[in-house]
Parts: structure tokens; C-alpha cells; sequence
């Protein structure tokens, strides 16, 4: 008889479980936005401020990568550029006697036509001055042009210079380490004195105020649950232990998944699910990959 009674409890106790009502329509992970910070210029790693923990700005510099070799070249250039300025000419010193070899000539020519018109002097002198006018004319456009050219390319050189130098700047500018979001250092990659090369990962990080919660919903909840929709969102410490946050649904998967994915008979097929985001503001306590629920 005490047997029977036992076993009747038990079934009441499991029937109560049962039947109790769930507080919350979906189960879940927390994650984060990840970023990683990569370097942009290789060399040795002169400068490292950061540790794994440490809550980092957008724009914060933490490292820098050794710069001399570029400053060196942008020195380099830029006493280059001031050769090539110092060899531009001074047209107008240059072209300055020819100019006042023709202003002479032409004063001949005028004073030679008076004198032929007077009947004073032969024609021929005043076709012999004229003559010596243009002969000058040409030897001035003829320098004038020598020059402009010589100027011009002096002055592509040193426009060449000047782009050569601004790469140089913009190699400079990356050797700095910056931060191109704000967060927590989850993962720290490589150590100051070390030799880098672009492109290798320094540095893990993640923006753990503005957190989401992934979970997976039924096509018949689907139904009721749209993007900017307020929810309740609550990480679970396990024993019980709950916290609650205020979310918004931030996306919602346009395509379904079978749960569990590996299986594929006749009844799982029927359970499809789709993927959702709920965003919120995490006040510290909400870690990555922690379980938890959403009620809708």
C-alpha cells in the first residue's frame, strides 16, 4: 500500500512539472560585435599598451610600429624636392638680353624706314634690319619655350615628389596602432618587441555594452514578432539566479533552419525555426556566450 501511495505522488509531482507553464517563449546565447584589430605596416612592435580586459574607445591609439626607415625615405624626398626647385631657371634673367637685343633691333628697323622713306639710305639696309628683328624674335620664343618646358617638368618632379611623400605620410599615420571600435580586449595576439608584418592580427576586441541575444523561434511565433518590437530579454546564472534586461528584436532570420540540423526524418522536419537578434544595453553582468531567455 505505501508503495502505491509513493508511486501516485511521483506521478502527481511529474504531472504538476508538466503541466507548469513556461516563463519564457525561447532559449538562447548571448554574443557580442567582434572586432579585430589587424596591423597595417610591418615592423617591429616598438609600443603595445594594451591587455586582455581592458575597455578600449574608437580612435584610441595602443601601439605603434617602428617608423624610421619611412621617416628616412620622407627625408630623402622631401631634400629632393628642394634639388629639383633649385634647378627650376629664372626665365626672365635668362631671356633679359635677347629681350633687349630685340627691343634695339626694332628701334634700327623704325630708324632705318624713316631714313628709306627720306630717300637717305637703300632699301636693302631697312629689308637687313628687319630681317634681324625677326631673327631675334625667334631665338627669344625659341628660349622662352626651352625654359617653359624645362619649368614644367621640374614641376612634374616635384609634384611626383610630393605624391611620393604623402604615401610615405600615410605609411607613417598606420604605424600607429588606432582602435577602429570601442569595447572590451577579449584576445591579445602578439607581445611589444615584436616583429609584425601587415595584415596579422593584434588584437581581439569586443563591444560588450551594446550586446544581442540570438535565439531561435517556431514559425508559429513568427507570426506575432516583428523587427523594433520591444521583449524581455534574461541571462541565466544557473540555481534560478536570473537578470532581466529590456530589448528590441533587431533582426529576424528571412529563411529557416531544421533544429537539430543533423537530423532530417519525417517529424524533425516539421520543426523549422528561425534565427533571431534582440539588442539591448548590458550593464556589465551579461557575459558572451552565457545562456538565457527571451519572453515575447
Amino acid at each position: 500500500m505505501k508503495q502505491l501511495l509513493a508511486m501516485a505522488g511521483t506521478v502527481l509531482i511529474l504531472t504538476a512539472c508538466a503541466n507548469k507553464e513556461k516563463d519564457y517563449d525561447a532559449t538562447g546565447t548571448f554574443e557580442a560585435t567582434e572586432t579585430v584589430l589587424s596591423a597595417e605596416q610591418s615592423g617591429t612592435l616598438l609600443e603595445f599598451n594594451v591587455n586582455e580586459g581592458d575597455n578600449l574607445s574608437s580612435g584610441q591609439e595602443v601601439g605603434i610600429v617602428d617608423t624610421t626607415q619611412i621617416w628616412l625615405k620622407i627625408q630623402q624626398l622631401e631634400a629632393t624636392k628642394e634639388v629639383y626647385q633649385s634647378q627650376k631657371p629664372d626665365t626672365e634673367k635668362q631671356i633679359a638680353a635677347t629681350r633687349q637685343q630685340l627691343a634695339k633691333a626694332r628701334m634700327e628697323e623704325q630708324r632705318y624706314r624713316e631714313l628709306v622713306n627720306d630717300g637717305a639710305v637703300p632699301s636693302k639696309m631697312l629689308d637687313d634690319a628687319t630681317s634681324q628683328v625677326r631673327v631675334l624674335q625667334r631665338q627669344l620664343d625659341a628660349q622662352t619655350s626651352s625654359l617653359s618646358t624645362n619649368t614644367k617638368a621640374l614641376d612634374k618632379q616635384m609634384a611626383a615628389t610630393d605624391v611620393q611623400v604623402k604615401q610615405l605620410r600615410d605609411q607613417l599615420r598606420k604605424c600607429h596602432v588606432v582602435t577602429t571600435a570601442q569595447g572590451t580586449v577579449l584576445e591579445k595576439y602578439v607581445e611589444c618587441g615584436e616583429f609584425v608584418v601587415a595584415g596579422k592580427p593584434l588584437l581581439k576586441v569586443a563591444d560588450t555594452e551594446n550586446m544581442f541575444f540570438r535565439a531561435y523561434v517556431t514559425s508559429s511565433q513568427l507570426q506575432t514578432l516583428k523587427v523594433g518590437q520591444k521583449v524581455k530579454v534574461m541571462a541565466d546564472y544557473g540555481e534560478g539566479q536570473r537578470k532581466e534586461y529590456n530589448g528590441t528584436i533587431s533582426w529576424i532570420s528571412s529563411h529557416s533552419e531544421f533544429t537539430p540540423k543533423t537530423i532530417l526524418t519525417d517529424d524533425e522536419r516539421a520543426d523549422l525555426v528561425y534565427a533571431m537578434k534582440v539588442a539591448f544595453k548590458n550593464d556589465g553582468f551579461a557575459k558572451i556566450g552565457m545562456y538565457g531567455e527571451v519572453k515575447f
